[in-house]
């Protein structure tokens, strides 16, 4: 199959996301299940703070009850905080899902919840939602992320995304944060279109991102422009297909999958 410039150019921005490397770190099971990765640093940490934190072959297994498991790791995860471990404390729960009789992650269920801020440095699998704005005129809208931003500050990123906290549905989560970042009414928000799911898995300096991604597209009249209420997003950028592809580099590394994607399936004659 032969490519255009601008697909063979989305698809060397795809190849350039970060590949996870498991090699140095060891899984974190909890409830015989293994759902975390663990740097071997916090593992000595954690074993020293807690003894419920065992050895269990190259991996930590919690032995402790479902009950028990939900206390013990909110306890660590304050201690590796006080240790500087956790920079960003969000004060909001995400929600540790098991595992599947297939191996996948079952995200109907709910184990216990945990600390968003949290997450990374269990190495546990969170969610997001990410909506693109694309206008009738064929350009596009991208939010760059405000420099206060405990992470991927000054980033660009998709019109409205944010992580979904465990008492909320995916399309509530839409929703709301086209309204927050964006100042997109419900009666509009409501009308994003669900494209897909992707899983995006990368080391970080802050442990191990491991996130699955729900992907919209939000279709807005030419005349409509985002405003921000949140005080999350610096501003708003309306570029072309083109300038957006250029720019993917610039952007966080989940948006940019997510609107690199988005550029394949909309725009698949796209020219340079």
């Amino acid at each position: 199959m032969i490519m255009s410039v601008s697909q063979t150019a989305i698809a060397a921005y795809l190849a350039q996301q970060p590949q996870f490397d498991a090699s140095h770190l060891r899984r974190l099971i909890l409830l015989d299940q293994p759902l975390g990765w663990l740097e071997p640093n916090v593992v000595d940490i954690l074993q020293r703070f807690d003894a419920c934190f065992e050895a269990a072959g190259s991996g930590v297994r919690v032995n402790a009850s479902l009950s028990e498991t939900a206390h013990i790791l909110g306890a660590a995860a304050l201690h590796l905080r006080e240790l500087g471990l956790i920079k960003v404390w969000r004060n909001e729960l995400y929600a540790v899902h098991p595992l599947s009789d297939t191996g996948e992650l079952d995200t109907s269920k709910t184990l216990f919840t945990l600390e968003r801020g949290a997450f990374r440095r269990f190495g546990l699998c969170s969610r997001a939602a990410h909506i693109n704005g694309l206008r009738s005129d064929g350009n596009i809208w991208l939010g760059q992320r405000t420099s206060s931003k405990g992470i991927d500050p000054n980033k660009l990123d998709n019109l409205a995304a944010g992580g979904i906290p465990h008492n909320e549905s995916v399309e509530a989560c839409v929703v709301r944060e086209l309204f927050e970042e964006a100042g997109i009414p419900t009666p509009l928000a409501q009308q994003a279109q669900f494209t897909g799911m992707a899983r995006s898995t990368r080391n970080e300096i802050d442990g191990t991102h491991d996130e699955i991604l729900y992907c919209y597209d939000l279709h807005l009249n030419a005349a409509i422009k985002p405003i921000n209420q949140d005080g999350e997003v610096a501003q708003f950028l309306c570029l072309s297909p083109q300038q957006v592809l250029a720019r993917l580099p610039e952007m966080t590394w989940d948006a940019g999958l997510v609107m690199a994607q988005c550029l394949q399936k909309n725009y698949p004659n796209l020219s340079l």
